[in-house]
């Protein structure tokens, strides 16, 4: 990210002039580019975790295409299969997301592992943001359902930090969807635009409003909508949340916000040992996170069978 922490002294001063018609395009354009996600390149594929996998191309929107690779369930060629799509966070790709596939693999699911716009091999676009995730998290979800593999009833979704606040987006835009796993999920985007204000030297006193009403202007979307302690209350499927006791990019107290904000929904709780990206501490927890579809899938497709 740009740093802004020369300009810090000066905004009071210089503020009212950069939002006048002549500079405000600049204003825009530098805030833009200052919270653009940087494209990581994959170092690895499934393969190489000795995984068969197929790389995929599927669409989303604005006429977009997606990477993801797809790996088949063990023995999906018996039986339609439970299956996952997994979206990495922000500045990630699918790559990151690997450690979490043996595991999901050997316990019967198919697995879709996906690169978010502007992000891996997946095409760009104008931007990034979570709402664009979760449109591609939901047409993943489309692309999977079609497979004659896959049971379009035990569909579910994982996603991890932005990614995260977008599959529980998407979930209400797909009532179909089973089941959502959260890793390290913020509370409400407007708190982590503080955040990043107070990493850039940014006096959000100042310059907060002009930031967040540009942000929400550009992505369509205002935060109180989009926000995950918003989105989860309105789930009907059960949602299994995570998080490091250690992160320090989103903190532990925003997972116990969000349980706290599902009272009396069917949503479950893991904090453990690990930062934001500890995928080694995630992985200690695999069979929570297995059992948890399992139970999850079992129930959605006894409904269907009784309707």
């Amino acid at each position: 990210m740009l740093r802004f922490r020369w300009l810090a002294a000066l905004l009071p001063t210089v503020l009212p002039w950069m939002m006048t018609p002549p500079l405000r395009p600049l204003f825009h354009w530098a805030l833009r580019r200052s919270l653009r996600a940087p494209r990581l390149a994959h170092v690895r594929t499934p393969g190489e975790l000795g995984l068969p996998f197929a790389s995929v191309r599927l669409s989303t929107a604005n006429g977009k295409q997606l990477h993801a690779w797809h790996i088949p369930a063990p023995q999906a060629a018996l039986r339609p299969a439970p299956a996952l799509v997994i979206l990495h966070g922000w500045g990630s790709n699918a790559d990151q997301m690997l450690p979490l596939a043996p595991g999901l693999h050997e316990a019967g699911f198919g697995l879709l592992i996906l690169d978010a716009r502007c992000h891996g091999a997946s095409d760009g676009d104008t931007f990034a943001s979570l709402p664009r995730f979760a449109e591609d998290a939901a047409h993943a979800a489309d692309w999977l359902a079609e497979q004659p593999a896959i049971d379009p009833q035990r569909i579910a979704l994982l996603g991890h930090s932005v990614g995260a606040g977008a599959v529980l987006l998407a979930a209400t835009w797909r009532p179909r969807i089973c089941a959502v796993v959260s890793l390290s999920a913020f509370a409400h985007p407007a708190e982590m635009m503080q955040r990043w204000m107070a990493e850039q030297g940014l006096p959000e006193s100042v310059i907060g409003a002009a930031v967040s009403s540009h942000v929400q202007h550009t992505i369509g979307y205002r935060f109180d909508r989009i926000a995950p302690i918003a989105t989860l209350p309105q789930l009907g499927c059960p949602v299994l949340l995570m998080h490091g006791e250690g992160d320090t990019v989103v903190p532990v107290n925003d997972v116990y916000r969000l349980h706290s904000a599902a009272a009396g929904r069917s949503v479950e709780l893991q904090v453990g040992p690990g930062g934001h990206d500890a995928m080694d501490a995630f992985l200690q927890h695999m069979p929570r996170v297995i059992d948890f579809l399992q139970r999850a899938g079992a129930a959605a497709r006894s409904v269907h069978e009784k309707t």
